[in-house]
């Protein structure tokens, strides 16, 4: 696990100068990712680094990596689980190695299949490769983008990093805010890519390579899923094929989580308690030679903890587990240090439990393993079943829809538990009218569309575009994902799993230099989802079917039933306790208006709406207070 960063000259009679001391500033901008050692390349036309944290070959694992004659060049963030193999192969087909590292594959897969190296590594990755022969640069992110990767051009360079920060520790970036990005962000609480926060500076998207040759730049997708056309429940002897596909399942899981046991450092499980976790816990155990650590955090508030799941999967798999508690007081000093980390704002409330979960495993271990991936490829999040209730919905004549069933949910007691009712039934009306993705997308983020004329100032919807699902229905249309859900399941992966949920680990764990890995990503778990037919995942509200059936043998009864419950945090109560004098300071009408971004009138309104209990506000007004800490920090007054 790593950092890495560099640029490439684009034009080619601009060479190289001073190269080293830059490369340095940005490898430092990232010394977080890999506090180990440092490497660097350059010659007269790019400039190549990294940060290492050493996990695989801890005595000759530094990069950068050669191939034979050292023609080709690799640095990499990441792991590549089938190395031994993959390397086996090779050194049958004459190439030598001269270290253990995992890396060490790439320049020699590239060697012999060009481009088509990619399809021969199953990891979590993003690399550099600079083949010195024919003067062409590639870079690539893994399939369901698990490491980040970031680029653009400036002053006729190409320049990368694994973060925001390492591009801006060149001269030649300058930080600016992208307003378009900021529409999407305050929609889906991340920036989706290719776009960043900062203008100029892209994502490369997960499964996609960038090239560059004689100075030209071109990005292509290189692997995506392809789904069942078998829209049904499944064949005539669906109980025998159901029971067939959950064996199959059940051994390509064990293989993933014995994969990515590797380690040459201490390694544990992040364990919820909910599915997914335990089974990677569960399948840990079966493979590990010595006694599994399990790590967990709770909350003082009931209905966000769920430690005691936690502590239940640990005790009937007998794993040594460790476990802490998260406090208002903890939460509140943690967001702002997270403010000086995070350098492009995120309004998923969970970093900060996943931060103190990262920080807390920290002391124990370098590598983790965790459950990310498992809602999104089983259908395990209730918004898929939401679409089929939707369908009813709309069935009902609208006179009765807006006239009775929507003044009735809209005037429901305010709640501030986690998933309460009235937040669930409000957000479900308030969408339900709107296309796939847009409903999808409402149901998942802060402001609905509608409502960026209110939340912005005039300046702002001015000079940004509205059409922010545009990316994701373009996406969705071009694939070959036929029905509803795995259309949403389908935008699921591609943006709140990469640019969400895996952007969020990986900040969080790379904050505290702890590496994470994440088994049901296995490519071929991936294919093995897609592949199988809807019923097999959800059937009627119950996700993740063929999961639980795969797993029965494995876990108790009570933690495959239990419904799913999200990593969150109590925000509604904090917002009104002990983060509230940082809430009114940073969303102060004096500051907003010197700023120009958000309409000042109108954050009051929502902070006195929530204040009062007339409505919980929480995550739109965490949405805005992320953001303002973020540009603070990072843009400050220079955009």
């Amino acid at each position: 696990m790593c950092g890495i960063a560099g640029w490439i000259n684009l034009d080619k009679n601009s060479l190289n100068a001073n190269a080293e001391p830059v490369l340095h500033s940005m490898c430092n901008a990232i010394l977080h990712r890999g506090p180990d050692s440092e490497g660097i390349w350059t010659d007269d036309t790019v400039s190549l680094g990294m940060r290492r944290l050493s996990i695989i070959d801890l005595h000759t694992g530094d990069q950068p990596v050669y191939n034979c004659d050292k023609s080709v060049i690799v640095m990499m963030n990441g792991e590549l689980y089938n190395y031994r193999e993959v390397r086996s192969a090779l050194e049958k087909s004459g190439h030598r190695f001269t270290t253990r590292s995992d890396t060490e594959i790439l320049p020699h897969l590239y060697e012999e299949y060009g481009e088509g190296m990619l399809e021969h590594v199953n990891g979590m990755y993003a690399f550099s490769l600079w083949d010195t022969r024919q003067k062409k640069l590639i870079i690539a992110r893994d399939r369901f983008g698990e490491k980040p990767l970031y680029y653009g051009v400036f002053d006729n360079k190409l320049i990368w990093g694994s973060e925001p920060k390492a591009i801006l520790a060149h001269p030649a970036v300058t930080p600016e805010l992208d307003l378009n990005a900021l529409r999407h962000y305050v929609s889906f609480d991340y920036v989706p890519a290719p776009m960043s926060i900062y203008k100029g500076i892209n994502k490369l998207p997960a499964a996609h390579v960038l090239t560059v040759e004689s100075g030209e730049i071109s990005v292509r997708r290189y692997w995506d899923l392809v789904w069942s056309s078998d829209q049904a429940s499944g064949p005539q002897n669906a109980a025998e094929t159901f029971d067939e596909k959950a064996v199959e399942l059940e051994g390509l899981l064990s293989d993933a989580v014995r994969m990515r046991l590797v380690s040459d450092v201490p390694l544990g499980i992040l364990l919820s308690g909910g599915i997914d976790s335990s089974t990677v816990a569960a399948l840990a155990v079966r493979h590990a030679t010595e006694r599994v650590k399990t790590f967990s955090i709770g909350f003082e508030e009931d209905s966000f903890d769920e430690s005691k799941y936690a502590r239940r999967v640990a005790k009937h798999l007998g794993t040594e587990h460790h476990e802490q508690k998260l406090s208002a007081a903890t939460a509140g000093d943690l967001i702002e240090d997270i403010g000086k980390w995070l350098d492009e704002p995120m309004a998923d409330g969970s970093l900060i439990p996943t931060y103190m979960l990262a920080r807390f495993v920290r002391d124990h271990v370098t590598v983790a393993l965790g459950g990310d991936g498992g809602d999104e490829l089983f259908a395990g999040y209730p918004m898929y079943y939401a679409h089929n209730v939707a369908a009813k919905y709309l069935a009902i004549p609208s006179f009765i829809r807006r006239g009775i069933i929507e003044p009735v949910v809209n005037a429901l007691p305010v709640s501030t538990s986690n998933l309460s009712f009235d937040y669930k039934a409000k957000r479900f009306v308030r969408s339900a009218k709107n296309d796939l993705i847009s409903r999808h997308h409402g149901w998942f983020g802060s402001f609905a569309i509608e409502q960026h004329d209110k939340v912005f100032t005039k300046d702002v919807l001015a000079r940004s575009d509205a059409d922010i699902y545009r990316g994701v229905r373009e996406l969705v249309d071009a694939s070959d994902a036929k029905n509803v859900i795995e259309k949403a399941q389908y935008a699921d992966i591609n943006y709140y799993l990469a640019e969400d949920i895996l952007t969020k680990v990986d900040r969080a764990a790379m904050a505290v230099s702890l590496e994470t890995r994440a088994p049901f990503l296995d490519p071929r778990i991936g294919q093995f989802a897609a592949s199988i037919p809807v019923g097999y995942k959800l059937r009627g509200k119950e996700g993740k079917v063929i999961l639980k059936e795969a797993m029965k043998r494995s876990l108790p009864a009570d933690i495959l039933d239990r419904p799913k419950k999200g990593f969150g945090i109590p925000i509604a109560e904090w917002l009104k306790g002990r983060l509230n004098p940082l809430l009114h300071d940073m969303l102060d009408p004096s500051r907003l208006r010197r700023q120009g971004i958000f309409d000042a009138e109108h954050a009051q309104r929502l902070i006195g709406e929530h204040e009062s209990g007339k409505a919980s506000h929480h995550k739109e007004l965490w949405t805005l207070l992320v953001f303002e800490l973020w540009h603070e920090r990072f843009v400050g007054g220079r955009d």
